[in-house]
């Protein structure tokens, strides 16, 4: 997990206030952990522009379109939880998970998220976390 998720990409306290600067919070953490170059945060706004990402359950999952496949230089997520639902287009978003996947790692990582929101112990456990070791424990499973 630690390959995928850092404790460095895992913020409890979300600054963003809308959706394109909650995408942008974590993009900018996929570039600080150093698994895309900069201008993959821009393929993340595009890719939004296309599809949503709210995925239901407070969880929205924003990443890159396809054509930015080449800025990915290795699998990674990012973490962001917001006190305040962040208004994803009509959804409330507590959760923005920057998602970075190389290759086909992209549906891995889906998977296992997938698996983490749709379980309501492990969205509490989220709710109660204070620490990014906390967040880890949950997301633990979370791979490419």
């Amino acid at each position: 997990m630690s390959d995928v998720l850092s404790r460095e990409a895992i913020v409890l306290g979300g600054q963003a206030t809308d959706r394109d600067a909650a995408i942008t919070e974590a993009g900018r953490l996929l570039v600080a952990s150093g698994a895309v170059d900069e201008a993959y945060v821009d393929a993340m706004h595009e890719r939004e522009t296309s599809v949503s990402t709210f995925m239901g359950n407070g969880l929205a999952i924003p990443h890159g379109t396809n054509e930015a496949k080449s800025l990915i230089s290795r699998t990674a997520i990012s973490f962001v939880r917001y006190d305040e639902p962040i208004d994803w287009k009509g959804s409330p978003a507590r959760y923005v998970v920057g998602i970075a996947g190389a290759g086909d790692d992209h549906l891995t990582v889906l998977q296992a998220l997938a698996g983490a929101f749709t379980d309501d112990s492990s969205i509490a456990a989220l709710d109660a976390a204070q620490t990014p070791d906390d967040v880890l424990a949950v997301l633990g499973d979370v791979s490419a």
